[in-house]
């Protein structure tokens, strides 16, 4: 791996970014990952092709209760040495967020 990588990842407690992951890169970096900011960039095959989707012009979207409910990272393991499985309370968890995404979405 020729990029950075995380020296900490810590949950962040209080303030505005409570409930955020916050990870340290080797370079310096500092970033901070709310819950919201890392769902909707999911890179599972299911989120990529719902957010490719072409939307119908004038229809409002029907939100499912977990969709309403505040969002909240529950999990968050390690895949070999180069990416993340993170779970969310809406039970969505098949995204593999590679430590080079992580790093664009800082």
């Amino acid at each position: 791996m020729s990029g950075p990588v995380p020296t900490a990842i810590a949950r962040c407690a209080a303030g505005q970014a409570a409930g955020a992951i916050e990870i340290t890169w080797s370079d310096g970096g500092r970033g901070v990952y709310s819950p919201r900011l890392l769902r909707d960039a999911c890179p599972c095959a299911t989120c990529r092709e719902q957010r490719a989707a072409p939307q119908p012009p004038g229809l409002l979207p029907v939100l499912s209760p977990a969709e309403v409910a505040p969002l909240a990272i529950t999990a968050m393991r390690p895949v070999g040495q180069y990416a993340y499985a993170i779970g969310f309370s809406d039970g969505h968890s098949s995204g593999i967020y590679t430590l080079e995404y992580l790093r664009e979405l800082a």
